[in-house]
């Protein structure tokens, strides 16, 4: 037995964590390793060191040993974590399940951190990661259109160029309050990227409370307004556009007369609003067709059509 190596019985199971201590490193590391598990970023110096660990420890897990018996795994997993999207994220999901399910596959949606033990019991084909997914602007799933990443920049880009289509120069990107996730710091990096390229002046970002109380809300609007130094709201997504247009009554404003917003990922209930909401229509049923073609290792094919376009209503 090598050095560092524990006494254990024959009749012993090795576990994924016997696995990850051995290597330094995680279970979940561990088993995206070993499944091969696309879109994870691990250096292959880790990967060389998990291989050797499983190799010299006998490792073998249940769902891919149950796999080896009964033929490849058919199942993939859609990792969404704390993803809350509009109607993409539905037509994501019921596209990757219908594409699947052509190649004899089915799809296992998961919320939060996936456990290592579905992850050791399940033993996918593939993990698809969603936050990642929504990033990547260089990946095979997201792809290009009219020669540009597809990804969460060509949305955001194509939100702020409407509003500079009807003549806005000095635009805001509404964040929600309080949330200093990677996604919120993707679309205001995105924002200015895309105003830069438009020719526009750098976006102002402003925080939007979508907590109980209107005041907060209402003061963000007032100062926007008062200020005159934005024409117009590009909201990180509907919930956020319809918190500020909400902002605007008890003002005694109106969009888009006194300030033009626009959503973004159309949420349920944007056209329902007064005025309604003009936002981004996000093809989700588009993504999760391609995504499901990359789990399996299919070619998704070139977009033959936007991935993305303006829904225009009242709002902007």
């Amino acid at each position: 037995m090598a050095s560092g190596a524990s006494p254990r019985r024959r009749t012993e199971r090795v576990t994924i964590r016997d696995v990850a201590d051995a290597a330094h490193v995680s279970p979940a590391t561990v088993s995206f390793v070993l499944n091969e598990t696309p879109g994870q970023t691990i250096p292959e110096a880790t990967r060389e060191r998990v291989r050797y660990a499983a190799t010299r420890l006998g490792y073998v897990p249940h769902g891919v040993a149950r796999a080896l018996r009964e033929g490849t795994s058919r199942i993939v997993l859609l990792s969404v974590g704390t993803f809350r999207g509009g109607n993409s994220l539905d037509g994501l999901v019921d596209a990757m399940r219908a594409e699947l399910a052509l190649h004899d596959h089915a799809l296992l949606v998961m919320t939060g951190e996936v456990p290592r033990e579905v992850l050791d019991a399940v033993a996918p084909r593939a993990v698809v990661d969603l936050a990642q997914l929504t990033q990547d602007d260089d990946g095979t799933v997201v792809g290009t259109a009219d020669g540009a990443g597809a990804g969460l920049s060509f949305h955001t880009r194509t939100q702020l160029r409407y509003l500079a289509e009807q003549g806005h120069t000095r635009i805001a990107m509404a964040v929600p309050a309080g949330d200093d996730g990677p996604l919120v710091a993707a679309r205001l990096a995105h924002a200015a990227q895309a105003a830069q390229e438009l020719g526009l002046p750098p976006v102002t970002p402003v925080d939007v409370d979508l907590g109980d109380s209107p005041l907060t809300r209402c003061d963000a609007v007032r100062r926007l307004v008062s200020a005159g130094t934005v024409t117009a709201v590009a909201a990180y997504d509907d919930d956020v556009a319809l918190a500020v247009l909400a902002a605007l009554a008890p003002l005694g404003l109106r969009a888009p007369d006194d300030l033009a917003v626009i959503g973004f990922d159309e949420g349920r209930h944007g056209r329902l609003w007064s005025p309604a909401l003009t936002t981004v229509r996000i093809d989700g049923a588009g993504y999760g067709r391609r995504a499901a073609r990359v789990a399996l290792g299919l070619d998704p094919g070139p977009w033959d059509h936007t991935p993305s376009a303006v829904v225009r209503r009242e709002s902007a």
